[in-house]
């Protein structure tokens, strides 16, 4: 297999570079600094090397410069300036890429270093990659999602807390098994437990553990997931429906680090990085007593929210079919082809189940499909609507009236309360989102288009933590 080195600092940028060339086919070693990369070197053999200009101990330049790498370096830099890239040429790199980069240009890049003996090996390995969900849970070249994978690769290494945000569906266990998979618990237990699933008066034995006698049925004692998690993640889902009297509990287990075990006078002493995930609204819970504010805090550490599948539709096309390619290898049958028309009506189509619905669409499709294409007609079908007979299309305040029904209907609102704010945050990041893709990051273009003034818009990227310079081409 070939062999990559990632040599950057920043966790954000090695962890997405990783991931598009882990897709390609590649081995990947990374390397925080220049020191690092010079042992890596010492002991293996790379195809390719990404290198950053600026690092902790030196100057990528230099170190190019001096003949010390033996493979096609392609330099990283925030500076993009012309004197810059011919710098970088005259040093000897490959290419040149200022940050923040184009994935698509680093696919092409690395595909000109290959031997084109490997490139059917290649396209085999990725095939089946794609095909098992569990090899690449998560997908989206999307603005959004990259600002998602950039989040992961900055939080990961770290043992904060994260509290994990977004509809059904969207996957936000997936996005938990990432932080603990790319942390330094990884080789340590990661323990998943879904806190609405398990009855109120069984959540706390759950979590905690019991005493044998502890309760009726408990005719032995057992350890809670607290405990089986110490040294590694404990991953709580569905937070947002824990009861208030655990709550205060949880409250004390993250203050001090103890756990008690129902029946028990003693306390244990645990090791466990705490990742929680809801779909619900829980400063709106606060508002209604629901949740306590304490702990809402003490799980906020570090907010991550999974944009919904409508807010990122250019993903879709990449889902379906790594879905469907999944569900005909586990049904051992030849996936059919997605037609343009059908991706089409994919893409139109509001998926309130978010990736859990696409993803039962494309089994139903696996399975029904009577020919080797997959057609708009089948879609419809597997849909159970008539939306590919649709013609008129929607305007934004039809759009924005039926999302806001159904996402009041989701959460059960009766008497709305601070909905005109929760709203706003909900709109407000992709519209930045999309702005500042069709500025290239240029704010000034931003405020115009917007009919703001440019130190609200600074604020407004502050408070929803949108890189601008992602953008910037």
């Amino acid at each position: 297999m070939l062999k990559a080195l990632i040599v950057d600092d920043d966790d954000g940028i090695r962890w997405v570079l990783s991931r598009v060339l882990k897709e390609q086919g590649f081995e990947v070693v990374e390397a925080p600094d220049l020191a690092t990369a010079h042992q890596a070197i010492a002991a293996d053999k790379f195809a390719i090397i990404f290198l950053d200009v600026f690092l902790p101990d030196g100057n990528g330049m230099q170190v190019l410069e001096s003949g010390a790498f033996d493979a096609p370096v392609i330099m990283l830099t925030a500076e993009t300036t012309f004197d810059h890239a011919v710098e970088a040429y005259r040093a000897g790199a490959m290419e040149y890429l200022p940050k923040p980069f184009d994935l698509d240009e680093v696919r092409e890049l690395v595909e000109r270093v290959k031997p084109k003996a490997s490139v059917k090996k290649r396209q085999k390995k990725q095939v089946e990659s794609e095909a098992t969900a569990q090899h690449q849970p998560i997908l989206g070249k999307s603005p959004a999602m990259q600002q998602l994978f950039r989040m992961i690769g900055r939080v990961a290494a770290s043992d904060m807390t994260v509290l994990i945000t977004g509809e059904s569906g969207t996957g936000k266990e997936l996005v938990a098994q990432e932080l603990h998979k790319q942390s330094p618990r990884s080789d340590q237990a990661f323990v998943a437990i879904n806190t609405a699933a398990i009855p109120a008066e069984l959540l706390e034995a759950e979590l905690f553990g019991h005493e044998k006698g502890a309760f009726t049925g408990a005719d032995k004692a057992r350890a809670g997931h607290f405990e089986e998690a110490d040294g590694g993640t404990l991953f709580l889902d569905e937070i947002g429906d824990m009861p208030l009297a655990l709550q205060a509990k949880m409250l004390r287990v993250l203050e001090t680090g103890e756990v008690q075990r129902v029946g028990s006078t003693k306390t244990k002493r645990v090791n466990v990085r705490l990742l929680a995930a809801t779909h619900q609204f829980l400063q709106d819970k606060i508002q209604k007593g629901q949740f306590r504010e304490d702990l809402y805090y003490r799980l906020n550490v570090i907010p991550v929210h999974i944009p919904p599948l409508r807010e990122r539709r250019d993903d879709i096309p990449e889902l379906a079919a790594a879905l469907l390619a999944s569900a005909a290898e586990e049904l051992h049958i030849t996936a059919p082809i997605l037609m343009d028309d059908a991706i089409g009506l994919l893409q139109r189509f509001d998926w309130q189940g978010n990736v859990r619905e696409l993803k039962n669409v494309m089994r139903r499709l696996a399975v029904l499909t009577p020919g080797a294409s997959i057609t708009m007609t089948d879609v419809a079908l597997a849909l159970g609507n008539d939306e590919g007979n649709k013609t008129e299309p929607e305007t934004l305040a039809g759009a924005v009236e039926r999302c806001i029904k159904r996402y009041m209907d989701q959460l059960g609102y009766e008497d709305a309360q601070g909905l005109h704010r929760h709203v706003l945050e909900q709109v407000e990041p992709p519209l930045l989102h999309l702005a500042l893709e069709k500025s290239e990051g240029n704010q000034l273009r931003v405020a115009d288009m917007l009919g703001l003034n440019r130190n609200t818009v600074r604020k407004m990227l502050k408070h929803y933590d949108i890189d601008p310079s992602y953008y910037k081409r």
